[in-house]
């Protein structure tokens, strides 16, 4: 079988930059097995597949190289940018069905794509020494005025608040360390951020997650939902606002993601996470 594949980045800062992802637009003519065929081939961290739904406008499925995820943010952006370029999509908001639930994606006239992931879940707050271990770092590099703490907004991380950017871009993962935590507390991985960022941002960011052949990712669109929520419950932001947060640095590959907390009477009724792509490619895969 030969399959069209397109690949861009997502998240990208003036062009440059991003998380690449996978896009397949003929979801339909591939079984899962396939589909997790074409995402190793392909080697990138998430690729999308595009399907007939019919609860809603198109229905998304994600696989990183070694399985499938309920959902991926930089692999949607990256989708509807590459239907919005082609024209198969236009300015407006659109429903999408994945296995993290029916979700909406919102197309702006700076060419900027939203999604809009599920309304955040806190969970238990892990063993703070095996995750230190696990990052080679003592309590001194933590920031003590936050918790490490497992949040979800579709897909469930540990966030580990770190004191400063310095600390943040020299941390040390043990990644198979990081695998085991993360099998047993069935987390995608760890989302590492500082608010003492030195720039205009209201974080930086690193995300680790091994379990899944994604040692170091370069921007994380659902882990930045999380990240956003986490902090308005800790009173570090006000919501009703728009917030950049950069990620990517330390692997040469700065991105800038934007998200947008909508918040009525203290409580959270929407959180979307977006940016801008580019860089399109077209490849064929055989199998």
């Amino acid at each position: 079988m030969n399959i069209q594949v397109y690949t861009l980045s997502a998240f990208t800062k003036n062009g440059s930059g991003g998380n690449p992802a996978g896009v397949v637009l003929d979801g339909d003519l591939l079984k899962k097995s396939e589909m997790q065929i074409v995402a190793r081939k392909i080697g990138f961290s998430e690729t999308a597949f595009v399907q007939h739904s019919n609860r809603a406008d198109f229905k998304l499925s994600y696989f990183t190289p070694n399985s499938e995820v309920d959902l991926c943010g930089h692999a949607t952006i990256a989708t509807f940018s590459l239907m919005f370029s082609l024209k198969r999509v236009h300015v407006g908001s659109y429903k999408i069905e994945t296995k993290a639930g029916l979700l909406a994606v919102t197309i702006c006239n700076n060419n900027q794509v939203y999604l809009s992931q599920a309304l955040p879940d806190f969970y238990e707050k892990p063993n703070k020494e095996e995750i230190m271990r696990s990052l080679n770092l003592t309590c001194s590099d933590l920031d003590h005025n936050l918790p490490i703490e497992i949040v979800s907004t579709g897909l469930k991380d540990i966030l580990v608040p770190i004191k400063n950017v310095h600390t943040l871009n020299n941390v040390k993962p043990d990644f198979s360390r990081i695998s085991d935590v993360s099998k047993k507390y069935r987390v995608i991985g760890y989302h590492l951020f500082t608010l003492n960022t030195e720039n205009d941002m209201i974080a930086c960011c690193r995300n680790f997650a091994p379990l899944y052949d994604i040692p170091e990712e370069s921007a994380t669109g659902t882990s930045t939902g999380a990240l956003t929520c986490y902090l308005f419950k800790y009173n570090k932001i006000q919501g009703n606002e728009v917030l950049s947060f950069e990620q990517g640095y330390s692997m040469k590959c700065t991105s800038i993601l934007f998200s947008k907390l909508t918040v009525k009477n203290r409580n959270i009724t929407r959180i979307e996470v977006g940016g801008t792509a580019s860089n399109v490619k077209r490849q064929n895969i055989s199998f």
